[in-house]
């Protein structure tokens, strides 16, 4: 931890009180703010109206020297959006329930001391930010930064499925009954889509998704080798067909991508695998997908309605992160 002699610098911490022990967590960023010689903190608690985007804007003008975010996925991408483009870094306090990016990063899920003191540090890494502009079936247009993934289709229905009180019982495992009643009235629908300047592709699919990273809980490997510092998306059409579309969805996602690849064995094995034609991946600096009819979309986790097109870019480098001394970042 960087000590602070003459000048004081502050941090502030932007956390949602309902994920987190909001007197337990305030008081280590205190103490261990105290004893690297840093100003007593700032504390910005989420509320209904601001997620946290109006929050770390008022914090970057106060001039914190890092923010801390403690809160589900939904408080850390809102926080990285209103932070992208700074040169203030940003340490994650995994708290949520699925705590996609802090997985991706391999940041300690239960200790908050570890990422108190890594922001307090000197450790520093730029990765990736995503922005996705969806339209509605009127026209509107907004646009939200994404870290971990967005997408259209399917695995939205999936996230407007999930229920908040199993989530709060059971944790990201509340997701498999939110999946297992969106894939018993699953539809493919009919999507346009279209990686950087490549040929449009049209296809009936179940889902369209724009990966920044491609980790899921349990160690699922939604997007294979998917790097969060290479300056691309990784894009994964999800297209199903038949008796057996969705097992082999499963095979391609569970088994080939985190089982097989995991050793050497198993990539020299999948080298030989028929192609699966259930998923489809790509790679490219900007990707859109456009349904016939209003379709439900997710970003980072959040359900955003439904929408008629997603276009998403890479913003390369945009964040800076705090972490931990010694934290490796070959993977990244």
């Amino acid at each position: 931890m960087t000590t602070y002699p003459g000048a004081r610098p502050q941090a502030a911490l932007v956390y949602n009180p309902l994920k987190v022990d909001a007197k337990r967590l305030r008081a280590q960023v205190v103490s261990l703010s105290r004893d690297a010689g840093w100003e007593h903190p700032a504390f910005y608690p989420t509320t209904v109206a601001d997620a946290g985007q109006g929050l770390t804007r008022d914090a970057l003008e106060r001039g914190v020297a890092v923010v801390l975010v403690a809160g589900g996925d939904g408080t850390v991408r809102a926080v990285s959006e209103a932070m992208a483009g700074t040169d203030v870094p940003l340490a994650i306090i995994p708290s949520g329930t699925g705590n996609l990016l802090a997985r991706n990063l391999g940041l300690p899920l239960a200790e908050p001391e570890a990422m108190i003191r890594a922001a307090l540090g000197d450790n520093r890494q730029a990765i990736d930010v995503g922005w996705a502009e969806i339209t509605r079936l009127g026209g509107e247009k907004s646009t939200h930064a994404f870290v971990v993934l967005a997408g259209i289709g399917l695995d939205a229905d999936m996230i407007a499925n999930t229920r908040s009180d199993l989530k709060k019982t059971v944790g990201w495992i509340a997701y498999v009954d939110g999946a297992a009643r969106s894939l018993a009235k699953a539809q493919a629908f009919r999507a346009v889509y279209q990686v950087d300047e490549e040929r449009l592709h049209s296809a009936k699919v179940h889902s369209i998704l724009f990966a920044n990273c491609g980790t899921l809980p349990a160690g699922i490997e939604l997007v294979p080798e998917a790097s969060i510092a290479d300056g691309t998306l990784d894009i994964a059409v999800i297209q199903p067909t038949g008796v057996f579309g969705w097992l082999n969805v499963w095979r391609k996602i569970w088994w080939d991508n985190s089982v097989l690849r995991r050793s050497k064995v198993g990539r020299k094995a999948l080298e030989h695998h028929r192609r699966n034609a259930a998923v489809h991946y790509f790679r490219g600096e900007a990707a859109e997908a456009a349904a016939t009819a209003p379709t439900p979309v997710q970003i980072d986790g959040d359900e955003f309605g439904e929408a008629v097109r997603m276009v998403c870019r890479v913003d390369a480098g945009a964040l800076l992160l705090a972490l931990p001394a010694g934290h490796p970042t070959d993977r990244l």
